[in-house]
């Protein structure tokens, strides 16, 4: 403590949260070990709907008590446990709930609490004659009001409108419902108890039917508040480091095979940390590996939906299980922050469970039609061999979502990751090895680009190429794919991912304390990195210097290193070109606009400083061409119509954002903001699978969808068989309509 003789020290603790006893102990503990005085009030919780909310959105268990019962039983027991340490807590009872008062008021006399060690505190203009019977009772109350400007404090008045009006509320229940005292007093403990025997038959029928798939939902996300997966995190990143030098093959047709041409895979906030080198593939390699998965499309593509289905969850099995070796890997091999690199990982989980169950729902032939006399079945079947072309920046999510669609549509797969991040591609071959997957279905070829890469497209027996990189390689991909080769039996079919410059339309009426931190995650998480990430904002005039003035203070708060220490939360660009072209960029910016803010970078590893630049225009090139890393350009638009404009004014159209309590701008923004995901008051990155389906159209894509209900549509082509079931002298009326029967 800088100041231990500070005489007013204090803190609110929430009774809803089932942290808070943890906490309090806590607390007590510390005030004791260092002889310091702190006052405490203690409050029901005034959040616990978006609580509810955000943990079940994250897959996180519910970080509050459900019943309401539960939380005035555990504010009995929070303001006992304060009482009894009197002499270090000053306990301040903020509550209208007569029962939590008056067994406070009984605890201090039990307790013989002198008065200067405990008060009562109620809102400014609420529940008058609970204020009234408190200050009869004890002679003194603390009123309190919201104060500051009147956006937020409306707001801070409506919550607790709605949660002093909820059909569970003590004022609610007591001036409106007009429940009986002996109701309105009963101990919370045996409330608990009763309404926990209800539920419990309730939770027996609810039971799930066995033999049935579980509805897919989204992994849990990481929640780096428990030390022990902070601690599992630090143990997986030493033994990847304890792995490094070690040399990875191809894998082709269920075999290993080694190459003299070797790729060092680099750190890069260190790069003379060599994590390992790659075999690199060439044409002829190439050439056998489509060969191999040629030759398995043969029996794989009968493999029932089921069983190929079947392959997809035990892979999920192997993810969950090495999830931090998983995610510790991409913390060194491409400097992914560690909340990042988990996410990527629980993605490719997602994606394999997901696509999984749409397998075995496509899989089924459906009957088409209802005519007498004839059958027709309309069904899937996968169109060969695919070649998946791998980005660095999700290198786990985005090509485990692009290879087990192949696979589990019945296609075999040649898989060519990033060069940068090769050694998280090899896990695919560990992944799929370890559950059975039949040799030849899935093949791993890493190699240099341009002659290799041309060569794998260009292949007549290639009939599926699926990518994900940036607007030249891949509209280079589409014109070389659309060029027939001799012996190519198929159109090649594209599924084609591409980047964005997408924008965060700052609306004039918008929670900056909402928006701000938004805007920050989505522009400079991973560096700016994704292809989702925002690197222009938007601000109508209004609030544009104050908005500037936030983000600026924000950015110049948040500390730049290596990505392996925790707390440095924004790290290096994936390579050397990288980095240089960034910088050029900020270069071009300093000419096109003025600087705002350009931070401090280590001097070793790929470091590109922070950088926010003003004053851009729709026709610059900062505002036009995809940058890829930590630079933000801000532009001030007159109104709304022109922030719409400029957003629309590129080539692409992958995600974009809007801030405005408007529902009529909310409203303009979702018919006229065309880009393939539209974020409304929340950040533009992080799509998960089966809630929000990923992919843009114009340059950012051709319009597909991972995660979505059709993706898998555009790996398979779709069949119709039409039998004739007539026969001499019988005719089936019945077939299909629901009618008998009848001999002509």
């Amino acid at each position: 403590m800088e100041n231990p003789d500070y005489p007013h020290l204090g803190l609110v603790l929430q009774s809803y949260l089932r942290d808070t006893d943890h906490d309090l102990d806590n607390l007590v503990t510390w005030a004791r070990e260092n002889c310091l005085g702190i006052s405490i009030r203690l409050v029901k919780g005034a959040y616990w709907d978006y609580e509810m909310i955000r943990s079940r959105q994250s897959g996180l268990p519910e970080p509050v008590w459900t019943m309401k019962a539960e939380t005035d039983a555990a504010f009995e027991r929070q303001a006992r446990r304060i009482m009894e340490n009197s002499d270090v807590c000053h306990f301040a009872c903020a509550s209208h709930n007569i029962r939590s008062i008056s067994a406070v008021i009984e605890l201090a006399q039990e307790l013989a609490i002198s008065d200067d060690r405990y008060e009562f505190q109620v809102l400014y203009g609420m529940a008058e004659p609970v204020r009234k019977a408190i200050l009869n009772r004890t002679g003194r109350l603390r009123l309190y009001c919201p104060y500051g400007p009147m956006v937020p404090g409306m707001g801070y008045l409506v919550r607790r409108l709605l949660e002093n009006t909820s059909n569970v509320s003590f004022l609610r229940q007591t001036f409106v419902d007009a429940a009986g005292a002996e109701k309105l007093l009963e101990d919370p403990v045996h409330v608990v108890e009763r309404q926990r025997l209800a539920v419990q038959p309730r939770l027996r029928e609810g039971a799930k039917p066995s033999g049935k798939v579980i509805p897919f939902s989204n992994e849990p996300v990481i929640d780096f508040t428990r030390e022990e997966q902070r601690q599992a995190f630090r143990e997986h990143i030493g033994q990847v480091r304890n792995r490094f030098g070690r040399k990875y093959p191809l894998f082709i047709g269920g075999q290993q095979l080694e190459t003299e041409d070797l790729l060092p895979s680099v750190n890069p906030s260190d790069p003379s940390e060599i994590l390992g080198w790659v075999c690199q593939a060439g044409t002829d390699e190439v050439a056998q590996a489509i060969g191999a998965a040629r030759k398995s499309f043969e029996t794989w593509r009968d493999v029932t939906p089921e069983i190929r289905a079947e392959f997809l969850l035990k892979a999920c099995t192997v993810v969950r299980r090495r999830i931090y070796e998983l995610s510790a890997l991409q913390v060194l091999e491409i400097g992914k922050q560690w909340d990042q690199a988990y996410a990527d990982v629980t993605e490719a989980i997602d994606f394999l469970e997901y696509y999984a169950r749409e397998m075995m729902r496509l899989g089924s032939p459906r009957s088409m039609g209802k005519v007498a006399g004839e059958t027709n079945q309309y069904f899937y079947e996968p169109k060969g061999v695919a070649a998946v072309i791998a980005p660095w920046n999700f290198p786990l999510a985005i090509s485990m979502g692009m290879v087990s669609a192949a696979i589990v549509t019945g296609n075999c797969v040649v898989f060519k990751p990033s060069g940068l991040t090769s050694i998280i591609g090899w896990q695919l071959v560990e992944i799929f090895r370890e559950v059975g997957l039949p040799d030849g279905v899935f093949n791993f070829v890493p190699g240099r680009s341009g002659i290799m890469g041309d060569y794998l497209v260009d292949h007549p027996h290639v009939s599926l190429i699926a990518f994900t990189g940036s607007m030249e390689v891949g509209l280079r991909i589409i014109e070389r794919a659309t060029k027939v080769q001799p012996g190519q039996e198929m159109i090649k079919k594209v599924i084609c991912e591409m980047g964005g410059k997408n924008a965060i339309i700052i609306d004039e009426d918008a929670d900056l304390d909402e928006a701000v931190p938004h805007v920050f995650n989505s522009v400079f998480g991973f560096q700016g990195q994704k292809c989702s990430a925002c690197s222009r904002v938007i601000v109508l005039d209004r609030i544009y210097d104050k908005f500037v003035q936030r983000i600026v203070a924000l950015a110049e708060a948040v500390p730049v290193g290596p990505v392996e220490d925790p707390a440095n939360l924004i790290g290096a660009v994936a390579e050397e070109n990288a980095r240089r072209r960034i910088m050029n960029y900020i270069e071009v910016g300093r000419q096109e606009g003025s600087l705002l803010y350009q931070g401090q970078v280590p001097e070793v590893g790929f470091f590109v400083p922070l950088t926010i630049i003003g004053d851009i225009r729709p026709e610059h090139r900062l505002a036009q061409e995809e940058i890829f890393g930590p630079v933000l350009a801000v532009m001030r638009a007159r109104d709304f119509n022109e922030a719409l404009a400029w957003a629309n004014s590129t080539r692409y159209a992958l995600t974009g954002g809007v801030f405005s309590r408007s529902p009529e701008h909310i409203a303009i923004a979702t018919k006229r903001f065309r880009v393939g995901n539209l974020y409304l008051n929340r950040n533009c990155t992080g799509a998960l699978v089966g809630r929000q389906p990923f992919g843009g159209f114009r340059m950012s894509g051709a319009g597909t969808k991972a995660g979505g209900p059709d993706y898998l549509l555009h790996f398979m082509d779709p069949r119709v068989v039409t039998e004739n079931t007539m026969r001499r002298g019988f005719a089936p009326v019945g077939a299909g309509d629901g009618s008998s029967c009848r001999k002509r």
